[in-house]
Formats: C-alpha cells, sequence, structure tokens
C-alpha cells in the first residue's frame, strides 16, 4: 500500500525579531535621547536594543490568535502609558472566522494599528527610521476588529471599536468609546491604495476634545527595481469641550525605493509635519511645530534574515525647537535644525 503523502500543517509557529541600533545626534543631548515625537531608535550616542520579540501564532481555516512580548527602547518610549506587564505585550489577540462561505473575521485585542503603511518592525519599512506622521499616529490599538476580504483578496474592509488613540488601558475617566474604518484596495499586484480613520475622545470626560483622523497612502511599484510610497494624513480636534472650533494637522510624505539588486535597497524619503496649535507635537513657539524632514538610507541584506542598514536625516523646523549642547557643557533651545547618522542589525526568524 503507498503511503498517503498529504502532511498535515502545523497550526503553531513561533518567530522572532531583533534589532540593535547606535544613533548619533548631532546636536549631542545632555541625556543621550533624542526629541520626544520620535520614538524609534531614541536613544542617541550609545548601542541598544530597538525592537526585540519573540511572536507564538496560531493559525486554521476558523481561528487564529497571535501573542508577542517584547522589549527594547521602542518599547519603553511608546508604550510608558501602559501599567505594569501591558508595557511589554506587542501583539495579543484572537479571531474567529464568522462565516462558512466568506473571509469574514472578527478579531479582539491589542493589534497592529491600522493607521499608517510603516510599522513597528523596522525590516518591513522602505526607510530605516520611521516617519513623522508614523511617529505620531498609532503603532498598536486594542479592541474589537469587523474584517472583511474578498474572494479575489483586492478588497480589504474593516471596521473597529477601540479604547483610544494608541491605547491598550483606556484614560481614567474616560468612558467614550472611539472608532476606526479601514479600506485597502489592490487594483494590480504592484500597487496598494489605502484610507483608514480614526475618531474619538482620548481624553477624561471632563475636558473630552473629539479627535478625527484621515489617513490615505498608496505604494506603487512602478518597475521591478523601483517603487514609490506617498501618504497624506489630515487630522481635526475640537479646540474646547462641546466646541465648534477645531485645531488642525496634516502631513504629506514621499519615500522613493531603488533596488540595484536582491540584497541592495537605497531609499529617500521627504515629508512635512504642521501642527501650528500643538495636538499632536507640542512646543509652545510661535508657529508650533512646522517641520520639514529629508533622509536618505541604504540596506543590504547580509544573511537570509539579517539586514544592515545606514541612514541620514536631518529635520528642520521653523522655529528653533531643538536642544543643542553648547560650548560651556549645558543645553540651549535655539537650534531649528537636528541632525542624525543611524545605523541599525536586524534579524528575523
Amino acid at each position: 500500500m503507498a503511503q498517503d503523502s498529504t502532511e498535515t500543517k502545523n497550526p503553531l509557529t513561533i518567530s522572532g525579531y531583533a534589532e540593535a541600533y547606535y544613533n548619533y545626534d548631532f546636536n549631542l543631548p545632555l541625556n543621550n535621547t533624542v526629541p520626544g515625537f520620535l520614538y524609534n531608535f531614541n536613544r542617541a550616542g550609545e548601542v541598544n536594543l530597538n525592537l526585540g520579540f519573540i511572536k507564538a501564532n496560531y493559525s486554521t481555516d476558523r481561528v487564529r490568535g497571535n501573542l508577542a512580548l517584547a522589549t527594547g527602547t521602542y518599547m519603553n518610549a511608546n508604550y510608558a502609558a501602559e501599567p505594569g506587564v501591558l508595557k511589554n505585550v506587542f501583539e495579543a489577540n484572537v479571531g474567529v472566522k464568522i462565516s462558512k462561505s466568506a473571509n469574514l473575521w472578527i478579531d479582539a485585542g491589542i493589534m497592529p494599528s491600522h493607521i499608517g503603511f510603516e510599522s513597528a518592525i523596522g525590516k518591513d519599512n522602505w526607510a530605516m527610521t520611521r516617519s513623522l506622521v508614523a511617529e505620531n499616529t498609532p503603532y498598536f490599538e486594542s479592541g474589537v476588529k469587523l474584517g472583511f476580504t474578498t474572494k479575489d483578496e483586492k478588497l480589504y474592509l474593516s471596521a473597529m471599536y477601540l479604547n483610544g488613540w494608541q491605547r491598550i488601558q483606556r484614560v481614567d475617566g474616560n468612558t467614550t468609546p472611539a472608532f476606526g474604518t479601514q479600506i485597502t484596495y489592490k487594483p494590480a499586484a504592484n500597487v496598494t491604495l489605502n484610507y483608514s480613520t480614526f475618531a474619538g475622545n482620548d481624553k477624561p470626560d471632563s475636558v473630552r476634545l473629539m479627535r478625527y483622523h484621515h489617513n490615505l497612502y498608496g505604494v506603487f511599484q512602478l518597475t521591478e527595481k523601483f517603487g514609490l510610497t506617498t501618504g497624506f494624513d489630515y487630522g481635526t480636534e475640537q479646540k474646547a469641550k462641546g466646541s465648534n472650533a477645531y485645531n488642525k494637522w496634516f502631513v504629506p510624505v514621499l519615500i522613493a525605493r531603488y533596488s540595484p539588486s536582491s540584497k541592495v535597497n537605497i531609499a529617500a524619503r521627504v515629508e512635512y509635519f504642521q501642527d501650528k496649535n500643538g495636538v499632536i507635537i507640542a512646543t509652545g513657539t510661535e508657529h508650533g511645530f512646522r517641520t520639514f524632514g529629508v533622509s536618505a538610507n541604504i540596506d543590504y541584506a547580509v544573511f537570509p534574515g539579517v539586514l544592515w542598514r545606514v541612514e541620514a536625516r536631518n529635520l528642520r523646523s521653523e522655529d528653533a525647537i531643538f536642544l543643542e549642547r553648547n560650548g560651556s557643557g549645558a543645553e540651549d533651545l535655539n537650534n531649528k535644525d537636528n541632525f542624525f547618522l543611524t545605523t541599525s542589525l536586524s534579524i528575523a526568524f
């Protein structure tokens, strides 16, 4: 009798990721920490770990789940508001397929954010550091998501009930739910179009300020070696509780990537963040946060799963918002520019 060659797929897989880095801030901050609106590679002048995690994934036809525990300076910066052991939960969610015929799922727990084209996992992003808009919109969210994917996988639709704007635990005194939506359309294999929204209050009810955020982006792999990513975010938040007046901010970004070989990628980014009322990034200066950024990076795949990256980045603000160490060893808030040179080495398994 011939043996059955069919193998049963193991529904449980274990994976991991670690990214070490060295970031040189030419303003030489006294506390060895870059400006507070940057959450990745935020320690300066030292070798450190940006993000390291171990992840367990369980997946069958009708049930799925993820659990990832993490550490690193990214976790310290982004999870500072979370209590206790929640500071180390990178991902923890469970999903159930609720239709036999349609690809319709309900997922609940701590999940990656539905906003933006950049994730916390560095190897998945074209640029080494994250854009200003990625750093100042949620990387993660907690709540319940209903998601639907068409059979041809060209269209994805989802709606979410969330605990807040990058929150695992809701803000004390807050009883207002937050909501999110996402539409992703892939008309061709080399084009991805996305529109995501957020609506909610991320403050106690006593000072409730409704926030509405819109995130649009497109990823275009124009040729085998050249691609473009374009994004535009626009947000508003009430100036006072119950007010019909809103503060506004907007952020355009463009990233171009060229891949001369299978092991080398070169990318350049231009971006601008305007938040004159300091809703997302408060400066206390005359013009608020109006900052233009440029960066260029080169990546080399040393071995399968091992990536070495180097990036030069400059941020220039309309006001002098950057601290700089002076000749006497103290810091002065008198610089409109901040230049960084950063390198990282990551492994994914």
